[in-house]
Formats: structure tokens, C-alpha cells, sequence
């Protein structure tokens, strides 16, 4: 048991305000890339799974999501000079390219084989889990989840897989924070609406 005076002492450290060491790590391999191409690999070591995971979860296919998300990685290297850092995380300007990147694919490249696990869906977040019981059930949600309009489905996507906050969402789709919690809130109270008909009748 720490001492009282010690124990208060590290909670009035924890309410200071202190540099997060990883994005000042990242500010500096952004630096780094702007200034010599040949640094930008860090930053694709960094983001490329969290990307790809994205862009499959929208195109459902392994050789049009490394095609896609290839595309993302060159157009954010050739960018990178007139990149701006706003205090938002880097990886949401590779998420808006992401989404713009899959918009400009999406008529070509529909989903066409149902939603699976998603590795049991973990990453899907307690308010969607709460939509459903049971396993099937949050598979069929997530079925629900494709039938949205883009915008919702966008929205939904970033927020509940990829657990990202409303202000990069919104970074992300080229939105404003309000629009962005508008279109989740609309998106999930359809799923509810549409979950709720799933369920057997007690």
C-alpha cells in the first residue's frame, strides 16, 4: 500500500498534462518522411495492418484489399511533402484516403460473400454487442451493418471495428464531428429497429 502523501502525489502527476512519447514518436518519422521519401517505410511498418483490416472489412476480398490498400500507401508517399499535422493522429489522414480510395473502387467492388467473425467480432464495441446475445445474432448485425447507407456504414465501421474517435472519424470521411455522431446515431438506431425483428418473440 503506497503511503497517503505518495499516493496522491502520482494522481496529481497523472492529472498533469505530458507528452504522449508514441506521438511524438510519430511526429518525428512524419518529419522524417516529408523530408526523405526513403523514411515513409516506418510509417507503412506502423499503419499497414490497421489499413488493410479496414479497407477488407469494406471490399471482402484478399486481392482487391492489398490492391486497395497499396493504393493508399502510394498516394499518402507522394503526398507527404504537402502533409499538414493538425493534432489529429496520422492515421486518420490515412483513413480518409482509405475511404476515398475505396469510394472511387466501391461500384466495382461489392462485397459478395457474407460477413464472418471478424475475429468473434471483439473489435465490434459494447454498443453493438449489446445489439445481439449470441454469436449469430451479432453476425447477422453486422450483416445489417452492409445494408446501411455508405455514409452510416462508414461511420459505423471506423467507430466500432476500428475504435476510432468521432474527431478522426471525421478527419476521415471529410465531415464535421457533428455530422459524423448524426450518422452514427442514425445507424444505429436502425440496427436496433432491424435487430430487434431478429429476435424470436417471447
Amino acid at each position: 500500500m503506497l503511503p497517503p502523501m505518495r499516493l496522491r502525489n502520482q494522481f496529481e502527476q497523472a492529472e498533469r498534462p505530458v507528452s504522449d512519447p508514441s506521438r511524438d514518436e510519430e511526429r518525428e518519422l512524419v518529419e522524417r518522411a516529408k523530408r526523405d521519401p526513403r523514411q515513409f517505410g516506418a510509417l507503412y511498418d506502423r499503419h499497414f495492418q490497421q489499413i488493410y483490416r479496414f479497407v477488407y472489412s469494406r471490399v471482402r476480398e484478399q486481392t482487391a484489399a492489398e490492391d486497395v490498400t497499396s493504393e493508399v500507401f502510394m498516394k499518402a508517399l507522394k503526398a507527404m511533402p504537402r502533409y499538414q499535422d493538425t493534432g489529429r493522429p496520422f492515421a486518420a489522414w490515412l483513413y480518409q484516403i482509405a475511404v476515398n480510395a475505396i469510394a472511387d473502387r466501391y461500384r466495382t467492388l461489392r462485397p459478395t460473400q457474407a460477413i464472418d467473425d471478424f475475429h468473434d467480432l471483439s473489435v465490434a464495441g459494447p454498443m453493438l454487442e449489446d445489439l445481439a446475445a449470441h454469436r449469430d445474432e451479432l453476425r447477422r448485425i453486422w450483416s445489417l451493418v452492409e445494408g446501411l447507407p455508405h455514409q452510416q456504414r462508414t461511420a459505423l465501421v471506423l467507430k466500432f471495428q476500428e475504435d476510432m474517435k468521432i474527431e478522426d472519424i471525421a478527419v476521415a470521411m471529410g465531415k464535421s464531428a457533428g455530422a459524423v455522431k448524426l450518422l452514427i446515431h442514425r445507424g444505429v438506431t436502425k440496427l436496433r429497429d432491424e435487430a430487434a425483428s431478429l429476435r424470436p418473440a417471447e
